[in-house]
């Protein structure tokens, strides 16, 4: 029996059964990951009975803890807490592991099974979200209860995190991890399984710095758990270890914990197979014995022991019971944030949040980029929940807010510090930047942006995937959008970027060709909360004149008729962002030759294929004789709209460091090009 106060051989059991159900299960279906769900039942098991605030009656409740298992493949650890605690999963969901339309697939999926707070399985994004769910806590409680002492709002809750030895070796980790030092961000406590396993064996033949060390470095509080003499997790030093994280409320806390992948099994134990293979019937009977449970039992779960584990739900519910009676008397004292609260639940934006939003005159030019900014100060205006930054480009991508400072901690010594400021300097860190966004998104309650540069896309694709999968109304802006960027050249230039974000399902790609659609593309996405990118230009754009183009409006169709021609198209040509322009100074060029023409902005062809296909033939005929695509990026996709007979007019290279309107003229944007290619196909 364990020395921790008030443990008793029930929850002994508890442990051993929860062991037992990691083999099973795994063994069960044929394949999983067992070893560090038998090595991680007692953690998972104390923080969930003794230390994690949360109510499994309603795993949404605002006052509760997050729980984040950044080891994804160890789903069963969560699953089996879930069971345990009352969330709805039952024992057939256990024996369903793995298997077609469960409750328990192989790594923890948000939205699918109650109390799963993210969607994990790509090592390190856990980590990295869960330091964003630390920063929103942090800046909604500055919305909504700013003045509370420490640690005794309403509002004030712990992000709880289990994270191996994978987690922290991926760069996302460190980047977030960083990030959050520099935050203080004492209401994050991460436990780290080190158990030196991994799929190749021993990790130090990969992995050998003092990750202690590193986090110390970081600003973190650092406490070290040694494993019990019998290589086991020593439950009692890790239980003090997490009571200390908890009264840190200045630093972030790592806990390092040391495990025997696969404890207790006697020939599995400390084994790399052990970490993505069945054990084996045979291995299995030895386990259990060594348990104290009978080998001939398989998914066993005594009632006494269910009986025991389900307490929790009692005092979960004596503990929300005391939250309720607290909120209570804050709405009372708070009416008005108690009603911004009420509409930051229902996602509901307020009457007239879009009133102030600019409108551009023709006439004049306006980078993309410029228009968004303006647009962002403008919805910083009259939505207090929407707060953002870029990683170290906000000046670039036009991605402030100046209202309130930035968001840093009290302890900060920089300028225009505030710990509930709305500017957000995520650093030269994009792959942490959209893990961050995805973690304020999961939070819930308030709405922000990150940007970069397109081409730096790259970097943050898992996330930007994450968001998708999860169908997060996160918002990434990527200026700097093409060629168009000019002399910093190839390398800052993207080709294939606009073909590759197209191709994540679920992510809406929005690219506008002038700041009146900038404007209405900010809307569509505020409204549809949705995952989206935004992509912008560097380069000045003209404003289009809408007495005689189409409203902006149709932005929110993705693609709409901006100039039609007097006559039945005989050309249709299809652009987007900067190329709109290019594809209006073609037509006149066409129209002038009598060959009839239809200019079709397509900022987002995602929202464009939700429309009726009555719409979509209006804008597009199949009868059109000839259809052309203007896109400063690889052709890849557009055939699906010009048809093997259409003219793709793209960039299928690298660019070149020269100025935009040069890079135009050279790789085939100009006007008189593109209408000698279109004559000759006419031809």
């Amino acid at each position: 029996m364990s020395t921790i106060e008030n443990w008793s051989t029930l929850d002994d059991r508890a442990v051993a059964y929860a062991r037992a159900l990691a083999m099973d299960a795994v063994q069960n279906v044929g394949h999983g990951h067992p070893g560090t769900a038998m090595s991680l039942a007692p953690v998972a098991y104390n923080l969930f009975q003794r230390h994690l605030i949360h109510d499994p009656a309603d795993p949404k409740w605002l006052g509760r803890d997050r729980f984040i298992l950044s080891c994804g493949h160890s789903s069963l650890t969560l699953y089996t807490q879930l069971f345990f605690s009352g969330y709805g999963l039952e024992m057939e969901d256990l024996k369903a592991f793995r298997t077609w339309n469960s409750l328990t697939p192989g790594h923890p999926e948000f939205g699918h099974t109650a109390g799963v707070e993210m969607t994990t399985g790509p090592l390190g994004a856990g980590v990295a979200t869960a330091v964003g769910m630390a920063m929103a806590s942090r800046y909604e409680r500055g919305l909504l209860d700013p003045d509370a002492p420490a640690n005794s709002s309403l509002f004030d809750h712990n992000i709880w995190v289990i994270c191996s030895d994978g987690d922290l070796q991926e760069g996302v980790s460190s980047e977030a991890s960083s990030l959050a030092g520099t935050q203080d961000l004492g209401n994050l406590k991460v436990i780290y399984d080190d158990n030196r396993i991994s799929i190749e064996g021993d990790t130090h033949i990969a992995f050998t710095e003092d990750v202690s060390a590193r986090y110390r470095a970081y600003g973190w509080n650092v406490i070290d758990v040694a494993a019990a003499s019998d290589g086991s997790v020593d439950l009692p030093k890790l239980d003090a270890a997490m009571k200390a994280a908890k009264s840190e409320i200045t630093k972030p806390t790592l806990i390092r914990m040391k495990s025997v992948i696969a404890w207790p099994a006697p020939k599995a134990r400390n084994t790399a197979e052990s970490h993505g293979s069945a054990l084996g019937a045979e291995e299995i009977i030895e386990t259990k014995k060594a348990l104290g449970l009978s080998p001939e039992e398989h998914f066993a779960m005594p009632a006494d022991v269910l009986s025991h584990v389900r307490e929790v739900k009692a005092r979960s519910a004596a503990n929300r019971k005391i939250w309720d009676e607290k909120f209570s008397k804050w709405q009372g004292a708070n009416a008005d944030r108690a009603t911004l609260l009420k509409r930051l639940i229902s996602g509901e934006l307020p009457s007239g949040w879009d009133a102030d939003l600019p409108q551009y005159p023709a006439g004049k030019d306006v980078a993309t980029r410029k228009a968004s900014g303006e647009v962002i100060a403008a919805l910083a205006k009259s939505l207090p929940e929407f707060w953002g930054g870029s990683a170290d480009l906000a000046g670039s991508n036009n991605t402030i807010i100046n209202s309130s400072g930035s968001f840093l901690p009290a302890s900060s010594k920089m300028a225009g510090a505030n710990p509930y400021g709305r500017m957000i300097h995520f650093g030269i860190r994009e792959h942490a930047m959209g893990s961050i966004l995805n973690g304020i998104a999961l939070h819930g309650l308030s709405k922000t942006f990150g940007g970069t540069f397109a081409v730096f896309s790259d970097y943050m694709r898992p996330a930007v995937r994450l968001a998708a999968i999860m169908d997060l109304p996160s918002i990434f802006i990527w200026s700097h959008d093409s060629i168009g960027l000019g002399e910093d050249g190839p390398t800052h230039q993207p080709v294939e970027h606009l073909a590759t974000l197209r191709a994540i399902p679920n992510l809406s790609v929005v690219r506008p060709a002038d700041a009146n659609e900038v404007r209405e593309a900010w809307k569509a996405i505020m409204l549809r909360r949705k995952p989206a990118g935004l992509l912008l230009s560097r380069q000045n754009l003209p404003v289009f004149d809408r007495s005689s183009h189409s409203p902006a409006e149709l932005v929110n169709k993705g693609a709409y008729i901006l100039k039609d021609s007097a006559k039945t198209a005989e050309v249709v040509i299809i652009a987007t962002g900067s190329e709109v322009c290019v594809a209006l100074a073609v037509q006149e060029i066409l129209e002038a030759k009598s060959i009839a023409t239809r200019v079709v902005s397509a900022p987002c062809l995602e929202w464009f294929e939700e429309e009726s296909p009555a719409y979509r033939e209006n804008v597009l005929p199949k009868a059109a004789r000839l259809k052309v695509s203007i896109e400063a990026g690889i052709a890849q996709g557009w055939r699906e709209y010009i048809g093997d007979s259409g003219i793709a007019i793209s960039l299928e290279h690298f660019g070149a460091s020269a100025s935009a309107t040069k890079l135009f003229a050279e790789f085939g944007f100009g006007p008189d090009a593109i209408v000698a290619k279109i004559e000759a196909a006419l031809k």
